[in-house]
């Protein structure tokens, strides 16, 4: 049911990185994306993948994890995810990519979710960098990156109190993420 994929498709931030995803299972995650609704139905996305240790480590490098978590600079070695997918906006085709990358990212996340995977998706990115560090030609526009593997956490969905929206981590390193009620999100009529 979709419902339970939504549910465990969580902000993952760390992983089993000796759990290896391949190039193909990072295609077949494109793939989801591919056949997913695009503005005027224009597909204006590209998409670089990576699954090898030296090439995780840069797109890794540019990242910029958890800013709530104040005390945390991210996952540790054994602990950084075993692949990416970094999608790309195509100006040779349009500078508006709309909400495109938005919709391709939730069906790759929840693919991944189906295959025993989880990730996280990055706005947050320092984007010349990571175009320097990958020779990526200048008409390709950095949209977002989305972090996979195998989660190593427990991500747990809770109720916003005080308008609280602030996920966190507790002492046992469970990670907390309040979300708003039905009732909150739904206008009277």
């Amino acid at each position: 049911m979709i419902k339970d994929l939504i549910l465990k498709n969580r902000s993952y931030r760390r992983f089993y990185q000796d759990h290896k995803i391949s190039i193909d299972e990072l295609k077949d995650l494109v793939e989801l994306a591919r056949l997913s609704p695009s503005g005027r139905n224009l597909q204006p996305l590209k998409y670089f993948l990576s699954s090898d240790t030296e090439t995780n480590e840069k797109i890794f490098s540019t990242l910029a994890w958890a800013g709530y978590l104040k005390d945390w600079d991210g996952p540790t070695e054994g602990e950084k995810p075993s692949g990416y997918i970094i999608i790309l906006g195509d100006t040779r085709l349009t500078n508006n990519f709309l909400c495109d990358h938005g919709i391709v990212s939730q069906s790759m996340l929840l693919g991944a979710v189906e295959k025993g995977l989880g990730g996280c998706i990055f706005a947050s990115i320092k984007r010349d960098k990571l175009k320097e560090l990958l020779n990526l030609e200048d008409h390709f526009d950095v949209l977002l990156v989305i972090a996979l593997g195998k989660p190593k956490e427990e991500v747990l969905i809770e109720e916003v109190i005080n308008d609280d929206i602030k996920y966190y981590r507790d002492e046992k390193q469970v990670h907390h993420v309040p979300k708003r009620s039905i009732n909150d999100l739904i206008l009277p009529v």
